[in-house]
């Protein structure tokens, strides 16, 4: 394999295990995002990976060459953090060329990279800068520079946008984008932030308490979630949860809360053999239809973003948060009728938590 593979690989601190027996193929040219919250491991795996900090079992391999036990500069990776650290006293040249310089790299060869670098960060004006001259967008290219000019098999990232501004963060996304697609080089980025995972990825690694809950393209985690973590940390507003069962009537099928009913509509024939067992009822926002067909439900509050609403609605005896255009007008206190796009919602076991498939 000429990516990434992480075999039973295990941490512990001081005898207690934060994660266990994590299997990972990372493919060649691949671009995987961990993603998780504060604490899940995702930080950890990283440092594995860079081998920043030790395994306590199983083992590492990088373009097929087993790295468990190397230092980091045996392994062929490079690794921007979220602080730039970059040397004050250099310039933005130096900075970059500093690693090479390092290695005995002759001065003309590093020259004739920190210039190709620059030119393809869009930063060759700023060379003879120092870092306390640049924004923070122009410290974090020259950080990614730094680590762009020793052209190793793998880069790892950790978290490089969160000390950016919104605007900077989708900006500095859509380079990182590009400079993947022009470098097929591998990959690996540790995000708490859904948007960059979505945007970013090739594939997707949801972490949860130091353990893998789904693995999969951005697209299959936001519209097949594994199970009901990955549905509630991926998206924004999180998706809605319902207890209760799938009924039928004659020809109308309905998701029975225990306190009222809501119509589904397109639900799909596999499906229907759930009709009646307990299940957990997964809707998001833009899955929740305005129908004058639907259940009666009370509006509790509008809020526009812009291209799109949040409407907070009281049905079933439970709160769900519905997504519609800016042209639709709401009122708290006044009533609306819903119903449920059967052909995308998502059921998960009660108990396990676990997406159900039909028999």
């Amino acid at each position: 394999m000429n990516g990434v593979e992480l075999r039973n690989v295990t941490k512990a601190y001081s005898g207690l295990t934060v994660m266990s027996d994590i299997n990972l193929e990372i493919g060649d040219g691949e671009f995987l995002v961990l993603l998780g919250p504060s604490g899940c491991g995702k930080s950890t795996l990283l440092n594995m990976i860079a081998g920043l900090e030790p395994t306590t079992g199983g083992s590492i391999h990088i373009k097929g060459r087993d790295v468990t036990a190397l230092e980091p500069d045996e392994r062929d990776i490079a690794m921007v953090f979220q602080s730039y650290a970059l040397y004050p006293t250099m310039s933005v040249r130096k900075n970059i060329g500093f690693g090479l310089k390092m290695r005995g790299v002759p001065k003309d060869q590093i020259d004739k990279k920190v210039a190709e670098i620059g030119d393809l960060l869009q930063i060759s004006p700023l060379l003879d800068r120092k870092p306390s001259q640049l924004s923070g967008g122009q410290q974090q290219r020259v950080a990614i520079g730094r680590a762009l000019v020793r052209e190793p098999s793998v880069f790892l990232f950790d978290e490089p946008l969160s000390n950016l501004d919104a605007k900077l963060r989708a900006d500095m996304r859509i380079e990182l984008k590009r400079l993947h697609e022009r470098l097929g080089r591998t990959i690996v980025y540790v995000t708490h932030d859904q948007i960059e995972a979505m945007t970013l990825a090739t594939r997707v690694v949801v972490l949860d308490k130091g353990s893998i809950q789904q693995v999969d393209t951005p697209e299959n985690v936001y519209r097949r979630p594994a199970n009901r973590f990955v549905a509630s940390f991926v998206g924004a507003p999180t998706m809605n949860f319902i207890d209760g069962r799938i009924m039928q009537d004659g020809t109308d099928i309905f998701f029975d809360s225990g306190s009222g009913g809501l119509p589904l509509v397109g639900l799909p024939e596999q499906v229907r053999s759930l009709i009646g067992r307990p299940v957990t009822l997964g809707a998001r926002p833009e899955h929740i239809l305005f129908d004058d067909g639907g259940a009666a439900a009370r509006i509790i509050l509008a809020e526009p973003t812009g291209p799109d609403q949040y409407v907070r609605l009281a049905v079933a005896g439970s709160e769900i948060t519905a997504r519609c255009g800016p042209e639709q007008s709401f009122k708290a206190g006044t009533d609306a009728r819903i119903m449920l796009d059967g052909a995308r919602i998502s059921l998960f076991n009660q108990q396990t938590g676990q997406a159900m498939t039909a028999d």
